[in-house]
């Protein structure tokens, strides 16, 4: 009780409150979304996301070694096809765009941990995450293409995959044609949590992924739902998930801490394109200290009780921790 205990002491220099800090932010957890676009010797900044940059094959491995420097060691690969199809084809094409950018990596950084999306999103014509049969995405036809696209990515040497496309079952379909095939060894990290939410918009530009008709809340979570998120990352426990990720993150906070107390999994959370565009909107028209959102957001991420965080931020974030070593 005041005046025998006041917690002041604790917060009257910087070394005190570094002393007792209960959350670290550590570019080790860290991991950067690079979009992958056809070409040669191209890199295009997204309107939506200043300082996020469409990259060619030939321009990853130099992307890649900044990362390593600043101790992010993780990347997530996106992919944007020459040709798209109704059945999203190209998402396991051998030499497609992912799997190129794969072994590129691989070969010129192999020290670099390179993680690929698994979704059919970016490769269909209709920008839908699975087959449509008669205008609705069919959920059991889309599996065995998914499955497909995971075990060419493992083939081309990625060393974890990251389904995405929130079908019932792909983790399973997955794990068994990654063991099937040798690859027992591939982790899966799970888009496990990932509601239909407004925060994608950036991203949809960036990828060229939008829906060209209807939208993709009959396969994505309704943001009203919490007890749900539960039985998702419950199934996907079963099926095999190695790692389970919440998407959105800023937003779904309370999402993160119910799996993180729930399950026993690393838990990741994807800090999204919208909540990063907004920061930087908000810092560019002086608004904001965009240095200190951005660290106070992805400490609430962390302290929440997310161990990785996608982050668009990730190279800003470790940049500032860098310099303060």
């Amino acid at each position: 009780m005041f005046p025998e205990y006041r917690p002041r002491r604790l917060r009257k220099n910087s070394s005190f409150r570094a002393l007792i800090r209960e959350t670290q932010l550590s570019p080790a957890q860290f991991i950067y979304p690079l979009f992958v676009m056809p070409g040669k010797n191209k890199r295009e900044e997204i309107p939506s996301m200043p300082g996020v940059f469409r990259l060619t094959v030939d321009q990853l491995a130099g992307e890649a070694r900044e990362c390593l420097q600043l101790g992010v060691n993780s990347v997530i690969l996106f992919g944007l096809p020459e040709k798209k199809d109704g059945m999203g084809s190209g998402a396991h094409a051998k030499n497609g765009i992912i799997q190129t950018a794969i072994r590129e990596l691989k070969a010129k950084v192999p020290e670099m941990l390179v993680i690929t999306d698994v979704c059919l999103c970016e490769y269909t014509d209709h920008g839908h995450c699975g087959c449509l049969i008669d205008n609705v995405v069919d959920n059991d036809a889309t599996l065995e293409i998914l499955a497909k696209t995971a075990l060419s990515h493992a083939q081309a040497g990625a060393d974890m995959v990251a389904p995405s496309d929130m079908m019932d079952g792909r983790i399973a379909e997955i794990r068994a044609a990654l063991d099937e095939n040798n690859f027992e060894s591939i982790p899966i990290m799970s888009y496990a949590v990932k509601y239909a939410s407004a925060f994608y918009g950036p991203f949809r530009e960036a990828a060229d992924c939008a829906p060209q008709s209807g939208d993709r809340k009959s396969y994505q979570m309704d943001p009203a739902n919490s007890r749900e998120a539960l039985r998702e990352a419950t199934l996907d426990v079963d099926e095999g998930a190695d790692i389970l990720m919440v998407k959105p993150a800023v937003a779904y906070l309370d999402i993160i801490a119910r799996l993180r107390d729930e399950f026993d999994l690393p838990i990741a959370a994807y800090h999204v394109s919208g909540e990063y565009a907004m920061i930087k909107a908000a810092a560019e028209k002086g608004w904001i200290d965009g240095d200190r959102v951005m660290e106070e957001t992805l400490l609430s991420i962390k302290r929440a009780g997310a161990d990785i965080i996608i982050t668009y931020f990730a190279k800003d974030m470790a940049k500032i921790l860098k310099d303060r070593k």
